[in-house]
């Protein structure tokens, strides 16, 4: 008889210890994975050797900073490598990327429709910037967002920018590149805001943010962002090239069939799941080694990442936006379906999961 006593008060305490434990959990403040110290948009981060380098806009200025993580980035020293002395407006969203061993950092600049794409050149990450010039995209529209990458063998520049003159919708536009300062050609369109999932927030309804990476078989995505930055809806969607496709050909790009990585179950692709700890994740960077697409990572293991968001719980804004680092990994097998376009209807290879 003693010895059932001593049995179910032990069995009493362990599960005392246990309800304290759930309840400790359950209580407890949601932990905001991935959220660092820095209150910012647009990330754009690079490794060299064991050096993170990361780059954003600073009012009217663009500042450099370096780390030994992701994570360091935040405390880091942020040194000012460029300043708007001439007066050109509005500095958004820089994108640093390497070429030939030289640093190249492309933004835009300007005010409402006069926003333009424009880069400085350096050997050194966060010093020796040159001048700044303007890119001289074919049409010479609005344009933003834009960065440098190579793909078999050729420069290209993909950007986001108007059509014509006025802020009708925002589209993905490529350009070849003769070199990293010099474009060369026409400009073709490669995506345009027209489902229904990435047409929830508008006025206007955009696509922007765009990031290349060249998935394990070798084709071309570029991931970038839909729906409105201004609004919880923002997400990272995929635009994958076919096995051999053109890149100014449009018909060749197959878009993912809803957001991979947002908040709103509503709006994700079927078998990809709303965040947990962010609302409006976007506008990300993959960080990749000298930021070379041809160092894109293969299938497996998890890879590096950052973006912005905003804290769950916290009111949308612009101001409360935050960079968080994340990871991302191939996704095989997926297929993305379109209807009513040249080409074939369906399209299966890689995709990308995104983690908090």
């Amino acid at each position: 008889m003693n010895a059932y006593r001593c049995l179910r008060s032990t069995a009493a305490l362990l599960l005392a210890g246990v309800l304290t434990a759930v309840l400790a959990l359950t209580s407890a403040e949601p932990a905001r994975a991935g959220q660092t110290g820095l209150r910012a948009a647009d990330p754009s981060v690079l490794r060299v050797g064991g050096t993170y380098v990361s780059v954003q806009s600073v009012g009217d200025g663009i500042a450099v900073r370096q780390a030994s993580s992701t994570d360091g980035l935040a405390s880091a020293a942020a040194r000012r490598v460029w300043s708007d002395t001439g007066n050109l407006g509005e500095v958004w969203a820089p994108e640093i990327v390497r070429d030939g061993g030289r640093y190249y950092i492309y933004f835009t600049a300007g005010r409402g429709p006069a926003h333009r794409m424009y880069v400085i050149s350096s050997v050194g990450a966060d010093s020796g910037y040159t001048a700044a010039s303007r890119l001289a995209l074919p049409d010479d529209k609005w344009a933003i967002d834009g960065s440098l990458f190579t793909f078999n063998g050729q420069r290209w520049f993909v950007w986001s920018g108007w059509a014509g003159d006025t802020n009708v919708e925002q589209n993905l536009y490529i350009a070849r590149m003769s070199s990293p300062t010099t474009p060369t050609g026409a400009r073709y369109v490669i995506s345009q805001p027209r489902e229904p999932w990435e047409r929830v927030v508008g006025n206007p309804y955009i696509n922007e943010g765009p990031e290349p990476i060249r998935d394990p078989n070798g084709q071309l995505h570029v991931v970038y962002s839909a729906n409105g930055s201004w609004s919880d809806q923002y997400c990272l969607a995929d635009l994958r090239l076919r096995a051999g496709g053109d890149p100014t050909y449009v018909w060749d790009w197959y878009k993912s069939n809803g957001c991979l990585f947002g908040s709103h179950r509503a709006t994700m692709m079927a078998g990809w799941d709303p965040t947990l700890y962010v609302d409006g994740p976007g506008h990300h960077t993959f960080v990749l080694l000298d930021g070379d697409i041809g160092t894109s990572p293969p299938a497996g293991p998890r890879f590096p990442l950052m973006y912005h968001a905003v804290p769950k719980g916290t009111p949308y804004a612009w101001e409360n936006r935050y960079w968080y680092t994340g990871t991302f990994a191939w996704w095989g097998g997926t297929t993305y379906s379109r209807a009513n376009v040249p080409g074939a209807n369906t399209n299966t290879g890689w995709s990308l999961k995104f983690f908090e």
